[in-house]
């Protein structure tokens, strides 16, 4: 008996479904899972383990470099608790977005470390790993036949965008962890995926209401962050009919209604629909309510299936390579005068280097204490006592980059401005050098939705045996 079926006779009662309980280990797996509370959460019997290993939060990045964002100690420390765990249990194990950006190379990487971890630890089970990197020319077909939307203020998605990304991806929903658990899984790896779908594929499997199932999948994809104080611990829901109550497993971490509807509207423009691939949870006459000190009790939510499957695309695609100017300034003048002087010294390094760097290069400027997280439209009342200046260059190579920082250093350390009583140490370097290449920098070259007529094609399964 595969493991879905060995589920479907556990929470099949008499008159009806048993209480489901799911475990989410980690909000974001490669960062350290809790012990204690994660441990509690195995004493409570889940029916299942669940984690998210990603994020497009990071930046583009790690889709476009296929690098893995956490640490490979890290991760392989977290995969072999959950691992160790739920084969001790007998459960399913379901991981989403497999390193960080879920396409190949971050894929590949986690299901090595799986195996090497199955292999060390004497650990035997059905793996399904679940592919997400997009066809190019299906995204320029849907392209073509007008079937691609951007998200927000974005440009359209244009073929030449396609051809430039060096990793595309879809999010996958529940279907696809569907079909990887009817194959015969007992462990889940997948590349990008909706958050929610890791935690409700399997109630949808078992017969629960979507719309509650959904609703749980939301509130718990970042374990203990919708209690208060919000954490990172494991965090149990039970799924009960037409309502679920979440519980974290650390006790100094309660759910109330308000921090458990307020993680309903996480990362979410409209608070009362939540998009997935396969269909639109309605929010609108969700309930929260108290149980008890440190569990709320969550009904009412409503699922539409969709009338047209749609995938979210995400694509990153190389811009260059990046070089940092990073110093302090605590002169009052200079940093009253700073957006001045910034630009004026970029004009000089510019006819300074037009030379010695052929290629064309970008300048970004930010002044941390005036507009370095927002580019605010009138400056302070008060200006701060001390700003971080942080100039970024982009260039086709990291030599021509770094060329323009290092001028770049040296004309801000000693620019002339009105009122300057120093001609040298207007400005403080945290460490030498004060620049620093950090390598290829990427662009999202698609954020957008792209309607399709068939889910399966786009996210193949494929089972091993451990």
């Amino acid at each position: 008996m595969n493991a879905i079926d060995t589920l479907r006779s556990q929470v099949k009662g008499a008159e009806g479904l048993l209480p489901l309980r799911v475990l989410s280990a980690s909000g974001q797996l490669g960062y350290g899972v809790p012990e204690e509370a994660f441990a509690e959460g195995l004493r409570r019997k889940p029916h299942f383990i669940g984690a998210d290993m990603g994020s497009i939060d990071p930046g583009p990045y790690y889709l476009g470099s296929g690098n893995i964002a956490t640490s490979e100690a890290q991760t392989r420390g977290d995969l072999k608790r959950l691992l160790t765990a739920a084969r001790s249990l007998k459960v399913p194990l379901i991981i989403g977005t497999a390193g960080c950006a879920g396409a190949k190379p971050h894929l590949e990487s986690v299901l090595q470390m799986v195996r090497e971890i199955a292999r060390e630890e004497d650990l035997h089970f059905n793996l399904a790993s679940i592919g997400a990197d997009m066809p190019r020319e299906v995204v320029k077909k849907a392209i073509n036949n007008g079937q691609v939307q951007a998200l927000g203020a974005i440009p359209a998605l244009t073929a030449h965008d396609v051809d430039e990304s060096t990793h595309i991806v879809g999010q996958m929903g529940i279907e696809a962890f569907q079909r990887a658990l009817n194959a015969g899984a007992d462990v889940v790896i997948a590349g990008r995926a909706c958050d929610t779908a890791v935690y409700a594929a399997i109630p949808g499997m078992l017969g629960y209401p979507l719309g509650p199932a959904m609703h749980m999948a939301k509130i718990v994809e970042c374990a203990s962050l919708c209690t208060t104080p919000g954490g990172r611990d494991a965090l149990l829901a039970t799924l009960d009919g037409d309502s679920f109550t979440v519980d974290s497993m650390n006790p100094i971490r309660h759910a109330s209604p308000m921090s458990v509807a307020a993680h309903s509207l996480y990362e979410q423009d409209d608070p009362y629909h939540v998009y997935e691939p396969e269909g639109t949870l309605h929010l609108d006459s969700a309930r929260y309510e108290q149980v008890n000190t440190h569990m709320t009790r969550i009904s009412g939510a409503r699922w539409e299936p969709a009338k047209h499957w749609t995938v979210k695309i995400e694509g990153a695609a190389k811009v260059g390579e990046r070089a940092l100017m990073l110093a302090g300034c605590a002169d009052p003048r200079a940093i009253a005068a700073m957006k001045q002087i910034l630009p004026a010294v970029e004009k000089t390094v510019r006819e300074l280097t037009q030379h010695t760097v052929k290629e064309s290069f970008e300048v970004y400027h930010r002044v941390y204490g005036i507009d370095g997280v927002f580019n605010w439209p009138t400056p302070p009342a008060v200006m701060p006592r001390e700003v971080f200046v942080m100039v970024e260059i982009i260039a086709r190579t990291a030599e021509a980059a770094k060329s323009v920082a290092t001028v770049f250093k040296q004309f801000l350390l000693h620019h002339g401005f009105p009122g300057r009583i120093s001609t040298g140490g207007n400005l403080a370097f945290p460490f030498t050098p004060p620049e620093v290449v950090t390598g290829p920098a990427y662009r999202f070259s698609a954020y957008h939705v792209m309607q399709v007529d068939a889910l399966e094609p786009l996210f193949p399964v494929t089972i091993e045996s451990l």
